[in-house]
């Protein structure tokens, strides 16, 4: 199986630039912004698996969720919570998240996700 393409979105760029130094390292095609404006040029090239921060500073994570799910609703999204909020992480999941995963983020178990949100993009084309 090809390794995912893979955009994240989260307003810290340390950790977008950790995180994508890390997938590249492993053999994805990876790429990060910290912006939602940065961001929509991305998601128009149709990434496999999106991670999302659930709370950006320029605009709600769950917004940016429905508008990615409007553009290409089998784009798979995980989202992150650094606060471990239960109630806006069970509304990213109604609204079509993959998964979630709580800062700071183990890269095997991002990885793992990675993958099961690829093979179910894959199985919804």
């Amino acid at each position: 199986m090809k390794k995912a393409k893979v955009l994240i979105i989260d307003d810290e760029q340390e950790l977008v630039t950790a995180l994508t130094e890390r997938l590249n390292l492993r053999g994805y095609d990876a790429s990060g912004v910290v912006s939602l404006s940065e961001a929509i040029n991305f998601i128009k090239q149709i990434p496999d698996v999106i991670i999302l921060d659930i709370g950006l500073q320029d605009t709600d994570g769950l917004e940016v969720l429905k508008r990615i799910k409007e553009i290409n609703p089998s784009i798979q999204v995980i989202m992150l919570s650094g606060y471990g909020d239960t109630e806006r992480i069970n509304k990213s999941l109604q609204s079509g998240a993959f998964d979630y995963l709580i800062k700071p983020v183990d890269i095997e178990d991002l990885v793992s996700k990675i993958d099961s949100a690829k093979l179910k993009k894959e199985e919804s084309i």
